[in-house]
């Protein structure tokens, strides 16, 4: 199994500026380059301080310049705020920026927050339902001269320009969850990832059985790459197992709140949690959130990891964005780094 990094720049504190979240990315993604990781991957996000990603192929084209072997992905770009022209152009020129690292993930997006800023109206069917147009256009136009009259897009025969280097296309990995999209992945020859956000172990084993569905009913696809995305910490005793699944508690409720979209935002950052809001999400309680997120000493993570193995993820992703410190992310990672990563050797 392969580990990649998941990682976005996040603020609480408005005095802390962007230009040093810039340098906290670069260090952790050389550092989980040095180490022999897989992938960096990078989502995009708009208007919050929460996730800060407005284009991901800015940081990619960045980050490229500053490393050498480690893979660049999105993960994952909107597929509906974005016109497959634009994205087909902008993808290839990362994919040559990078000398062939870049991976691209879709997705058909989830904040309703963003919706409603970026694309009124949109709901998550339809959001899935342009990404699902987008995958073939895409490969469309780097192939060249390609036409599309479709339900969302229309233009004349357009070739991507520049063409990416990888050939014959970069890979394409699709975020899935219900059987239809991991169908939808199979059918269209693109990897998967999954996540499970909190909801613990069972969910994983789900998310898989639904990927085995997807390729046995197509056996002559071959089966694709399927990564898993969760947040993941390394503790070095109990009582930091315990400090993590608080701090990772409250990033939770934050995520939910968001997810909700019914607080004022002032600045990109949500108003504070009352308790009874946070009390009103029980399944983000610490307890809750030490037993469904990978948390704790490193025998600990070692065991949960080998049994995602076992069920059969070719790439784990280690979800770093969590409200904490730069140097308590750092100091997690080299843990991960040191003493679980030589189990997987």
């Amino acid at each position: 199994m392969k580990f990649s990094l998941f990682v976005h720049m996040e603020r609480s504190d408005l005095a802390k500026p962007h230009s040093e979240l810039v340098s906290e990315l670069e260090e952790l993604v050389l550092q989980a380059e040095q180490a022999g990781f897989e992938t960096a991957w990078i989502g995009e996000h708009h208007g919050m301080e929460f996730t800060i990603s407005p284009n991901p192929f800015v940081n990619i084209a960045y980050l490229a310049a500053k490393t050498s072997r480690i893979r660049l992905g999105t993960g994952t770009i909107v597929a509906p705020f974005w016109h497959p022209i634009k994205l087909a152009g902008e993808a290839a020129m990362a994919d040559v920026i990078s000398g062939g690292r870049l991976d691209i993930g879709i997705a058909r997006g989830a904040y309703s927050y963003e919706y409603q800023r970026l694309f009124p109206g949109l709901d998550a069917w339809g959001a899935g339902q342009r990404m699902r147009e987008m995958v073939p256009a895409i490969r469309g136009l780097w192939d060249g001269d390609f036409e599309l009259s479709g339900e969302f897009w229309s233009f004349p025969p357009t070739t991507s320009s520049p063409k990416p280097l990888q050939k014959p296309y970069p890979p394409i990995w699709v975020a899935a969850r219900d059987p239809n999209s991991h169908d939808f992945a199979v059918v269209n020859h693109c990897k998967v990832q999954v996540t499970p956000l909190a909801s613990g172990d069972d969910e994983v084993s789900s998310l898989m059985q639904r990927f085995n569905a997807a390729c046995d009913a197509h056996p002559d696809i071959a089966r694709p790459e399927i990564m898993l995305l969760m947040h993941t910490f390394v503790a070095e005793d109990a009582a930091d197992a315990d400090r993590l699944a608080r701090d990772l508690s409250n990033f939770y409720c934050q995520f939910g709140a968001w997810f909700q979209n019914e607080k004022p935002v002032h600045q990109g950052v949500l108003e504070p949690l009352t308790e009874d809001e946070i009390a009103a999400m029980p399944q983000y309680a610490p307890d809750k959130i030490r037993q469904n997120l990978v948390i704790g000493k490193a025998d600990e993570v070692i065991a949960r990891l080998k049994a995602y193995e076992a069920l059969g993820y070719d790439q784990y992703s280690i979800w770093i964005d969590s409200g904490l410190s730069h140097e308590r992310k750092k100091k997690s990672l080299q843990l991960f780094i040191d003493r679980v990563m030589p189990a997987f050797l």
